[in-house]
């Protein structure tokens, strides 16, 4: 079986701001400010780890070595993640 394995859409900024995570897609040099989306630490830490390498059980075992908590419930909050990223197309499923 094959991992799956996501890349960040190239268009797509990531900022800090503050205590706030932010993506902006930029599209032909414009900022869509009706889809500014704000990340929580967990998101943005797995936002950091979609290169187009890390597999998804990679991603899953780092954010298991940063945050604490039960296995069970990273493996449906990561998975809920990535698809929430793959359906507004801020990353895309190489994999």
């Amino acid at each position: 079986m094959v991992e799956k394995v996501y890349a960040k859409n190239p268009d797509v900024v990531f900022r800090k701001i503050a205590d706030e995570f932010i993506l902006v897609p930029v599209r032909q040099k414009v900022v869509d400010l009706k889809s500014i989306y704000t990340l929580n630490e967990t998101a943005a830490f797995i936002w950091e780890l979609i290169d187009g390498k890390n597999s998804v059980s990679c991603i899953k075992s780092k954010v298991a070595e940063a945050f604490e908590g039960e296995n069970a419930q990273f493996d449906s909050d990561i998975s809920e993640i990535l698809g929430k990223f793959k359906t507004l197309l801020l990353a895309e499923e190489l994999s």
